[in-house]
């Protein structure tokens, strides 16, 4: 019943335009039914109430806003809004990704899916992604096996290498934001990645070139190798619709370099095989073989210093929750004895990486008698 009705009404309109020349009439050969029902449908809702508006409001609106309807607008909302009735959102989310950002059409993204599950604990948030990165590598292997035969498109190659270098967080950035979960400060987060990204390079290749490199670029790289973490922490804040604590992020901030100045010198050797930005690399190529290893240690320590004031500033049962959590961490990565947080351990510093990548190649490429 309440189609007919809807019929009706849309017939009756139609009649009223054509009474009023606003269309041509049903018998005339220039008429056009579907444009008839769109207009007849389009001015129903104009004199549907809304709100205090009345007609002139909604033509000043409709004369102010239409101009910026696009054909990419409308093709995403129809997207959205006439999707099948079983049809999953985030499939559809998938599909708005290639409406809405031209220059990833042929290209695998991340959705949230694993962030909005992740309503809890930073930990549920990397398990969840964790698997959906597996299952889409999983994913990629069949496809590259099928197309193994296909040599890759040369603008592909382009047009991804443009992307990554001039707007690498540009997917990323319209999911958040469709979702209502970007903040100026994520934006900024991105900025200090993307800033990370130019260092990096800007200092591995002064390695490898034995150019001149500043201990404030060092410093200022390290701190922001973090970026990614802090956008995980302030997804969470946004998940979980709370406020920005920023008493934890700068304590988190801290204890987050810690963490890259320990995982740099649990990578030394493989970054020097890669020419991966590291810290002790770069302390080594400063000052010298024999002070790097004091000098760096002079660093974690005022580090760990702030560490603990800052520590002190949190909740007491936040701040016990805390080391608790850090402690079962040291243990599950294998220390069982000594500190209950770990110890630190300076590798022994490599005074040529040249002649140290050289040695490992010609190790690698000797084939075991048999």
């Amino acid at each position: 019943m309440e189609e007919l009705k809807k019929l009706e009404e849309v017939q009756r309109m139609i009649t009223l335009m054509e009474s009023h020349a606003f269309i041509p009439s049903s018998s005339s050969s220039s008429n056009n039914h579907h444009s008839n029902r769109f207009l007849a449908n389009l001015l129903l809702l104009l004199i549907q109430p809304c709100g205090d508006l009345d007609i002139k409001d909604k033509l000043s609106l409709i004369n102010e806003r239409i101009p910026k309807i696009s054909d990419s607008f409308l093709e995403e909302a129809s997207l959205l809004f006439n999707r099948k009735e079983k049809e999953p959102v985030l499939q559809i989310e998938n599909k708005l990704i290639t409406t809405s950002n031209g220059d990833f059409e042929d290209m695998a993204l991340v959705s949230l899916d694993a962030m909005q599950r992740a309503n809890s604990t930073l930990e549920d948030f990397m398990d969840s992604l964790n698997e959906k990165i597996v299952n889409m590598q999983i994913s990629s292997v069949g496809v590259i096996e099928r197309e193994s035969h296909m040599e890759v498109s040369e603008n592909w190659i382009g047009k991804f290498i443009y992307v990554l270098k001039n707007n690498p967080f540009k997917p990323l950035v319209g999911q958040l934001q469709r979702h209502g979960l970007l903040t100026q400060r994520i934006i900024e987060e991105f900025m200090f990645g993307e800033e990370y990204w130019a260092l990096e390079r800007k200092l591995c290749s002064a390695l490898m070139n034995q150019t001149e490199i500043l201990v404030e670029d060092v410093t200022r790289a390290i701190h922001l190798k973090s970026f990614d973490y802090r956008v995980l922490n302030l997804l969470l804040y946004q998940l979980r619709g709370e406020k920005v604590n920023d008493v934890h992020m700068e304590f988190l901030s801290i204890s987050e370099f810690l963490v890259e100045v320990s995982d740099d010198l649990f990578d030394y050797e493989d970054d020097v095989l890669e020419n991966h930005f590291n810290i002790l690399r770069m302390f080594v190529r400063i000052y010298g073989p024999a002070t790097a290893p004091a000098m760096l240690a002079k660093y974690i320590a005022e580090a760990e210093e702030k560490y603990d004031d800052l520590l002190k500033t949190l909740d007491p049962q936040l701040s016990s929750n805390y080391q608790t959590r850090c402690e079962e961490a040291t243990k599950e990565g294998g220390k069982m004895s000594g500190h209950p947080l770990g110890t630190w351990n300076i590798p022994p510093v490599i005074v040529d990486e040249e002649l140290y990548r050289s040695n490992w190649v010609n190790s690698e490429s000797v084939v075991p008698p048999g």
